[in-house]
């Protein structure tokens, strides 16, 4: 397998840390790629568990979830930077059966995309892509000025999906967000850009223009940074994966990778 080495992180190591990976296999090997599912700052393995998973795995793809450093049932990790998240990701991915897609949400995308600029991924596929900077704070001010002064990032329900999920549902599922470590939620908020994939593998984003984090000419800058117009799935919250017409986008993305 081709590695990618890099002076620091040789020389400032990533420290190791406990991972809660989640899993659904298919029936049958079908010879198709695993899928590795990485959520946003605050979410956790659950988010996919709830229903990307298994429909990943009925389509013949075997289907992980992870929770990064800090999140779910990963081990805490208070100090986490990005290079750490990206470090999770590109580890997680290094130790399934063969190449990997790597699936990332939200912040996670961005952790995502540092990881695939270390780890020579099948493809990458970026869902809702929250790749920081100031635009990220001006859109969301409220969310974001706490974060600025350690805070978490705040999300609710309402933005988070649409007015198709119930209501009582959307906060059940807010109530369960954690939070993601100061340092790395500055680092989000000054923005830095991943360097390019490693192995140039097809990269999709997903995204919708409903979407109430991240604005819709964001989705489709970071889709012309990988050279592609995004897929775009109107009506649709944040959390397209665990909105109420949550199989719509992940049929699509797992229709793309049987063509990729």
């Amino acid at each position: 397998m081709l590695s990618v080495i890099r002076t620091r992180e040789w020389a400032f190591p990533v420290p190791p840390a406990r991972r809660e990976v989640l899993r659904a296999t298919p029936e049958a090997d079908l010879g198709k790629p695993p899928v590795l599912f990485v959520p946003g700052f605050g979410h956790a393995a659950w988010v996919f568990a709830e229903h990307w998973l298994e429909h990943t795995a009925d389509r013949g793809f075997p289907a992980y979830a992870m929770s990064l450093r800090g999140h779910g049932a990963s081990a805490p990790a208070p100090k986490a930077d990005l290079r750490a998240y990206a470090h999770d990701v590109a580890q997680v991915a290094a130790s399934l059966p063969r190449r990997a897609v790597i699936v990332g949400h939200g912040a996670g995308a961005l952790a995502a995309a540092h990881a695939l600029a270390r780890y020579p991924a099948k493809a990458g596929v970026l869902v809702a892509p929250v790749f920081g900077g100031p635009s990220t704070a001006l859109r969301n001010p409220l969310i974001c000025l706490p974060a600025l002064f350690g805070g978490r990032l705040r999300l609710s329900a309402n933005q988070l999906f649409s007015r198709e999920l119930p209501s009582s549902q959307g906060r059940t599922y807010a109530k369960r967000l954690g939070r993601a470590s100061r340092k790395a939620q500055w680092q989000l908020l000054a923005g830095r850009n991943p360097e390019d994939p490693v192995g140039d593998p097809p990269v999709l984003v997903v995204g919708s223009p409903d979407d109430r984090i991240v604005h819709d000419s964001a989705v489709r800058k970071v889709a012309r940074r990988y050279g592609g117009a995004p897929l775009l799935f109107p009506g649709m919250g944040h959390d397209l994966m665990l909105d109420a017409r949550w199989r719509e986008p992940i049929d699509a993305i797992l229709d793309w990778l049987e063509k990729a």
